[in-house]
């Protein structure tokens, strides 16, 4: 009730007023915060001389991110404009071996980043999963894919598989986890797809053809053997107008890294929950600004990567993964993941199997479980990671309950009397007080439990009730400014429909 219904545009209009404004206090007071701290000793490390002709230094702390577009910018655009050139020539030559060559480039690739000895690893992990497919049975596939990826998360098998790679390197940690993760992964849906179809006798060039396609090697994202394999098999037909939707989503990902760049250069959002000292100093409004932003951040950081990713992948005919939802659209912990790919892995082979629909409690409460046991060993056991998948599995099966209860006798009665327009303003509220938690829960592994607690006391309990009040307020505008946008999409969505059955 009240999904579709809209709201006076004057509502509309000072929602957005007091959001923009919200926005731009909070954004003043890190940018205020971020001068203030420019100097201190305890940023020294992470905050370093940046574009001089900007006269600002700059927010290094996201060690990743630096690397990526500093030290290893020239080997990762070398790397991909070898494949995009190698792959046009091939489409151009002979497109019935365009799989075959994105292999062995691939190869040749991982040979000459990591080293012989590491592919002769990850090629025994593709061996044991195509022998284990052999034998037909799912959960045995299943199981072995689940053994081999704890064996590259957790010692001693992760210390002595890391002996396999060759040389020493600033990402040479990042790229064998990358790597070795998203290996196992692939071949476990590799091994799992060819379970569930035994008629069509997927070979061993299949899986590795899959597996060492370079663009979504070491960063993913991950697409499930069934979709790649029908996608690569395919005559390589670009539709009308693709080429300019590539174009434009490159042009996408090089405004956000310069965006990014010139961001990191007036506000030190990464650098400043380090010092909780330094924090807490910070006014209410700045430090839930800054919690939101460390979350709108990862998403960019992600977005950039699969977007930079995909352009490749899509210049090869193939149809990726998209990137993650914004944060700031999320209110639902169900649509809550900032790896699109990982997500749909997790949802075909896990969440859906066991969930079914998803409307019964203790599948749903079963089914998130064993997403959660399994996303935890993907991200690296540890405390922070089990703390995380408790709080999510916790809010995702929290949602079910809270909406089987809106659906028992008094509470859809007391709705049914409200109008459209207070259901969605209900709705929305509710809405508001998800999206914290969302924040709050991922807030834990991305910055620190100390940051997240800091958070939670001054937003919660020393700022309570104005300072709590306010944040909600605000967060329930952008809410309704979410759920307005998502209205418009679906009437539009609705139109194009109507439109196609006319004609």
């Amino acid at each position: 009730m009240g999904i579709k219904t809209a709201l006076p545009a004057a509502e509309l209009g000072l929602y957005s007023l007091v959001l923009s404004g919200s926005l731009a206090y909070a954004g003043r007071g890190l940018l205020e915060a971020s001068q203030d701290g420019a100097h201190r000793k305890a940023f020294r490390e992470s905050v370093r001389p940046g574009w001089e002709y900007l006269g600002r230094k700059m927010d290094v702390a996201d060690f990743e991110w630096v690397m990526w577009f500093t030290s290893f910018r020239n080997i990762i655009v070398f790397a991909l404009s070898g494949h995009v050139l190698f792959a046009k020539l091939c489409t151009m030559v002979a497109p019935q071996l365009r799989s075959w060559m994105y292999a062995v480039y691939g190869v040749l690739a991982v040979v000459g980043t990591m080293g012989p000895w590491y592919l002769l690893l990850l090629l025994g992990h593709c061996v044991g999963l195509y022998v284990a497919s052999l034998l037909g049975q799912s959960w045995l596939c299943l199981a072995l894919g689940l053994a081999s990826l704890a064996s590259f998360k957790m010692d001693p098998l992760i210390s002595w598989q890391s002996g396999f790679v060759t040389g020493t390197f600033d990402l040479q940690d990042v790229l064998f986890h990358g790597g070795s993760g998203f290996t196992v992964l692939r071949c476990t849906s590799f091994a799992l797809e060819s379970c569930a179809h035994p008629d069509r006798r997927y070979s061993l060039a299949d899986l590795l053809k899959y597996n060492f396609y370079l663009p979504f090697f070491f960063f993913g994202p991950i697409m499930t053997f069934d979709r790649f394999h029908a996608q690569v098999s395919q005559e390589p037909v670009r539709p009308e107008g693709e080429l300019w939707r590539i174009q434009a989503q490159a042009g996408l990902s090089a405004a956000a890294i310069v965006a990014v760049d010139i961001f990191f250069h007036f506000f030190y959002i990464l650098t400043i929950p380090s010092d909780l000292k330094f924090a807490s100093r910070l006014p209410d409004s700045a430090l839930a600004g800054l919690a939101y932003s460390n979350l709108v951040y990862d998403w960019v950081k992600a977005a950039v990567l699969f977007g930079v990713v995909n352009t490749v992948a899509r210049l090869d005919h193939l149809d990726p993964p998209q990137p993650p939802k914004c944060i700031t659209a999320l209110y639902v912990f169900g649509e809550t993941h900032f790896d699109r790919g990982i997500n749909d892995w997790l949802c075909k082979y896990v969440y859906d199997h066991i969930g079914g629909d998803h409307s019964a409690v203790i599948p749903e409460l079963a089914a998130s479980v064993a997403t959660f046991v399994v996303t935890t060993l993907w991200l690296g056991p540890c405390d922070i990671v089990y703390l995380w998948s408790v709080l999510n599995c916790f809010g995702l099966n929290f949602e079910l309950w809270v909406q089987k209860l809106a659906e028992c006798g008094p509470l859809a009665q007391i709705e049914a009397r409200l109008s459209e327009q207070m259901s969605r303003r209900v709705r929305a509220l509710c809405g508001a007080l998800n999206f914290w938690a969302i924040i709050m829960y991922n807030l834990v592994s991305l910055n620190s439990l100390e940051f997240t607690e800091l958070v939670a006391r001054r937003l919660i309990l020393t700022g309570f009730p104005q300072t709590t009040l306010a944040v909600l307020f605000v967060t329930y505008c952008g809410v309704q400014l979410v759920k307005e946008r998502e209205r418009t999409l679906a009437l539009e969505e609705e139109q194009r429909k109507d439109k196609e059955k006319l004609e």
